[in-house]
């Protein structure tokens, strides 16, 4: 039986399946805007420390609010230090 003979047999099943395929849509969605962000590791041999590459002035979060960045002084001459 095809789903959509079932579904104009039995019509209350249409908001269930209706609201199935929009939050399975949303979680698909989701999960591949977070593959972009930069601090999720997926390959971890070629870039094993990928937060050295992130760029402060682009917001990390899905939604920011008010976000300044501020180079902090120790952080700096520790890096000088280690290189």
């Amino acid at each position: 039986m095809n789903i959509f003979q079932i579904l104009m047999k039995k019509k209350e099943l249409i908001p269930l399946v209706v609201i199935m395929t929009v939050a399975a849509s949303g979680a698909t969605s989701f999960a591949a805007y977070s593959l972009k962000k930069s601090d999720v590791i997926i390959d971890r041999k070629n870039n094993p420390e990928p937060w050295e590459t992130v760029d402060p002035n682009k917001p990390q979060k899905l939604i920011t609010i008010n976000q300044q960045w501020k180079s902090v002084e120790e952080l700096q001459k520790v890096r000088r230090a280690t290189k």
